[in-house]
């Protein structure tokens, strides 16, 4: 295996460990704090870390944003993707959020139809009913009032749109990357999470006890950690191989939650996230296919 690649799969282990850490911050976080407060607090504690980075490289016109109404709308969706996980994980366990979660590569590839006119063939599409499959064993639609609890079905229903908007922030960044650089897409986003998810936690804020600081700490650090570890490793190698070990956070998630709230996945849960998983998988699969086919019919063109 290349160098960079292993480099690579390390480096998107270490993005994935600091998010889960990340995200046990923000749940902890969430059980005295507002969701959307909580939501700021996430973007505004990571952008110090962003200016350190780009004073240190002294790249401060990178931060220059060139398409404004895009990196609104991204803000936008930036803020819905943060306070609707926010909100599932104060009411969901760990690893039921993630699961949930996991199913934004299959809204992805979905969305890319409409939105860039891609061409996904028969085997993706399943791949992707299938996945939501995986989704609806977890939520339990059928399920009653009674049976789930109503703050539960709630927080699956936040967890979904979360994903949902995430899924569209992503294609979106696809729309920004050719007039944008890496360091404007990020700043913008979490500066305008801060300022949108700041002025609406303004009417209910709570004052922050001294005692959480060192969540917060810990929060900044480990969202700028997993930021950085994340960019490097698709820096370093190709997506398809890098991708697949973004379903590790379900792992993160299972040892957290026993860890510390001593709660344990229930087999509907294992049931759906392994469908999800997989899915997700195959879908990574075919798109590797399909770039060789084109790498492949590209370079019989050229010697043609």
């Amino acid at each position: 295996m290349p160098a960079n690649n292993v480099r690579g799969i390390l480096c998107m282990l270490a993005a994935v460990a600091a998010f889960g850490v990340l995200d046990v911050c923000m749940k902890r976080m969430a059980e005295t704090y507002p969701a959307m407060q909580v939501t700021f607090l996430r973007g505004a504690l990571s952008l110090p870390f962003i200016l350190l980075a780009v004073g240190w490289s002294r790249r401060w016109r990178d931060l220059q944003p060139n398409r404004w109404g895009l990196h609104l709308l991204r803000g936008i969706l930036q803020v819905a993707t943060l306070y609707g996980f926010v909100y599932a994980v104060s009411k969901l366990s760990l690893a039921n959020a993630y699961t949930i979660f996991m199913s934004a590569p299959l809204l992805i590839t979905a969305l890319s139809v409409p939105f860039f006119g891609e061409r996904v063939g028969w085997h993706r599409w399943l791949a992707v009913a299938v996945g939501m499959t995986g989704v609806l064993v977890v939520v339990r639609p059928g399920a009653t009032g009674m049976e789930m609890g109503g703050m539960a079905l709630l927080g699956f229903l936040a967890a979904i749109g979360s994903a949902l908007a995430y899924a569209l922030g992503v294609l979106l960044i696809r729309v920004l990357q050719p007039t944008e650089t890496s360091a404007a897409t990020m700043f913008w986003a979490l500066s305008l999470t801060a300022l949108f998810a700041g002025v609406i936690s303004s009417t209910q804020w709570v004052p922050v006890l001294w005692d959480h600081w060192h969540w917060l700490a810990v929060m900044g650090l480990s969202g700028a950690l997993g930021q950085h570890f994340l960019t490097e490793a698709f820096r370093l190698a190709a997506p398809s191989v890098v991708a697949p070990l973004e379903y590790t956070a379900l792992a993160w998630g299972m040892l957290f939650d026993w860890l510390l709230w001593l709660t344990v996945p229930s087999s509907r849960m294992l049931t759906g996230a392994a469908i999800i998983v997989a899915s997700g998988l195959y879908v990574i699969h075919r798109e590797r296919l399909r770039s060789k086919i084109d790498a492949s019919r590209t370079t019989a063109a050229v010697k043609a």
